[in-house]
């Protein structure tokens, strides 16, 4: 893996965002969490191999879903008062100028790693594969970020309670 790019710090500051305003009770729309999943599989993609065409292609799939999902987030912000919302601007600004917001750890081992500050981490491999849909539920249910990298192997990003509950729920399909 390369390092982080400002594409990936604008990302995990958008999945913390994301993360504070269901803490908030903030309604969110269910798409968010489906789409920034599929931004972080984009983005490993695309950090797999940077020069490769397909994947040049991929970063400005990747910025115009960014940048689609930012504009919603920072709307339901600033929906919560001017000074979160400037909070969260000043992130967005430092992750779009390649400065760090959130670390992010090169390794090669199995652990996830990079999720944002608070957040739980969790990778699971499953008996079977699980239909997705199921999967998105339980993300919704708890506000998780789920990506799957295998068909039986997924990660699980939120708030340490949420994970814990989501986790019980997937229970029945840990392998042995």
């Amino acid at each position: 893996m390369s390092k982080s790019i400002p594409v990936e710090q604008t990302w995990l500051v958008l999945v913390d965002l994301l993360t504070d305003l269901k803490k908030k009770g903030v309604d969110v729309p269910k798409k968010i969490n489906e789409n920034i999943r599929l931004i972080k599989t984009s983005i490993n993609f695309y950090k797999s191999d940077p020069t490769h065409p397909d994947t040049i292609k991929e970063l400005k799939r990747i910025n115009d879903s960014i940048n689609s999902i930012q504009n919603i987030l920072m709307d339901l912000a600033e929906n919560v008062g001017e000074n979160y919302y400037q909070e969260w601007l000043e992130k967005l600004k430092k992750a779009s100028l390649g400065k760090e917001v959130y670390k992010t750890h090169e390794t090669k081992s199995r652990f996830i790693v990079g999720a944002p500050p608070g957040f739980q981490a969790a990778r699971i491999n499953l008996k079977e594969p699980l239909a997705e849909d199921r999967v998105q539920e339980i993300a919704e249910e708890y506000s998780l970020i789920i990506e799957f990298e295998k068909d039986s192997v997924i990660a699980i990003y939120g708030d340490s309670k949420n994970v814990k509950n989501g986790l019980k729920e997937i229970g029945s399909f840990f392998r042995d």
